[in-house]
């Protein structure tokens, strides 16, 4: 039977609870061993979510007392629109939570805030390998069709 799952703002005290959550994100996207992110980089954006002042912002999923997903996103600007645009920049559930709705809830919970925000639109990246969230995206939003680019500089 799965969880009841509560989505909520992260807090200062959940940071204990939150940090292996980011680790597992991190990880999944081979951010791990030698090429793990700093931990400047970790407290950095540890902060950032609880500066009122930031762009960016942490939801947590809660299920029976502990943290079981996290999703992390920000609002910017756009050229082709007058509103922010929302960016999910990172969604994860614990690997022992999947396919329970913890996923599906947390994307929901930035869609709700998006438009708290006034955002007309949410997206997101994910690797094209990731064939089990992809289903769920599926279902939740339209694949864009785009390809991203990038280079390291």
């Amino acid at each position: 039977m799965p969880l009841a799952v509560t989505v909520r703002p992260v807090r200062p005290a959940d940071f204990d609870q939150w940090l292996p959550l980011w680790e597992g994100y991190n990880a999944f996207y081979g951010r791990a061993g030698a090429t793990a992110l700093s931990p400047e980089i970790t407290q950095t954006t540890w902060a950032r979510f609880l500066d009122p002042h930031e762009p960016m912002h942490a939801l947590v999923a809660e299920g029976d007392g502990r943290l079981i997903g996290l999703a992390h996103y920000l609002f910017h600007r756009s050229t082709i629109l007058l509103a922010p645009t929302c960016y999910l920049q990172d969604l994860f559930t614990d690997a022992g939570q999947r396919r329970g709705g913890v996923g599906r809830a947390l994307i929901e919970a930035v869609y709700q805030a998006a438009r708290a925000a006034g955002s007309s639109r949410v997206y997101w990246h994910t690797h094209e390998t990731n064939r089990t969230a992809r289903r769920l995206y599926d279902q939740l939003a339209e694949d864009s069709g785009f390809v991203v680019y990038r280079r390291t500089l």
